[in-house]
């Protein structure tokens, strides 16, 4: 199955071109995380999967162009192939949550089919010099990860993991040394300062690209390159393996464009070498 074939891309499609609520963004996530379950959901059960009311989940319908739920649904079901049943037997919660990841990481891999975004990703980051790395909250250890690794290949990479007035000041300064582009991890829940910075960076002539949990996230509207990678959801906290594997695979895309990449990595590992750095 090709990534334009893929229950996921199928509902991304039904959502294009409709200006959707907050609250409709979140149900369409939800669906989106769930594709291959939803066409056998109840408007109830979507409701609860998405945490809004039910008579939301039919107001979302209409607003895709559907009588109702119960249309919406009908139509998903003759689009959606049957999904093999699962025969394993019952999960515990902690298997599920695994599980849950591991088809978080397979829908990034069909998504990387068309590796046009990311290359175009890799490009702007690795022109912007300085390059801006935002990352608040539950994103700041992404955020810190990339610019780690980053900072090995790349002349100069600033991190933004704190918020604050100063966040407004450092994009200003960046931009007056010439940065062109700002990378942001933003995860849920999304705070406002980061939605707002987003804007400011626009504002101040930077390019935004995001890495963000979906298509539908508040920090869409204010970036200008947009790489969802889903969280899971069944643990006390949310589990973030695809969206920092889509950091990992963005840096690699950063190095085709930086052609003294190799070089600078040659060169860290024989200084790391000369004072010892590693026991390994």
């Amino acid at each position: 199955m090709s990534v334009t074939d893929s229950p996921a891309a199928r509902l991304q499609a039904l959502f294009e071109g409709h200006r959707l609520t907050p609250t409709q963004r979140r149900i369409a996530h939800s669906m989106v995380r769930r594709a291959a379950d939803v066409p056998f959901l109840s408007s109830v059960e979507l409701a609860e999967l998405a945490g809004v009311s039910q008579p939301s989940v039919t107001r979302f319908a209409v607003a895709l162009g559907f009588d109702g739920y119960p249309a919406l649904r009908r139509h998903l079901r003759e689009v959606t192939p049957a999904e093999p049943v699962d025969e394993a037997g019952a999960r515990n919660e902690y298997q599920q949550a695994v599980e849950a990841e591991i088809e978080n990481l397979r829908h990034l891999a069909e998504a990387l089919a068309d590796p046009a975004p990311l290359q175009r990703a890799g490009r702007l980051l690795a022109a912007s010099q300085p390059l801006l790395v935002l990352g608040l909250r539950a994103a700041a250890a992404q955020a810190h990860g990339f610019a780690y690794f980053a900072a090995k290949v790349h002349p100069d990479v600033r991190l933004l993991g704190e918020g604050g007035t100063m966040l407004q000041d450092r994009i200003d300064a960046a931009v007056r040394a010439g940065a062109s582009a700002l990378l942001c991890f933003a995860l849920p829940r999304h705070p406002r300062e980061v939605v707002d910075t987003l804007a400011y960076a626009k504002e101040a002539g930077l390019t935004v690209v995001t890495v963000a949990d979906s298509a539908f996230a508040p920090v869409a509207k204010v970036s200008d390159l947009l790489l969802p990678a889903a969280v899971g959801t069944g643990l006390a906290f949310d589990t973030a393996c695809a969206p920092m594997l889509l950091g990992r695979v963005l840096l690699e895309a950063m190095c085709d464009d930086l052609p003294q990449a190799q070089a600078r990595l040659e060169e860290f590992d024989t200084r790391a070498a000369a004072r010892g750095l590693f026991v390994d």
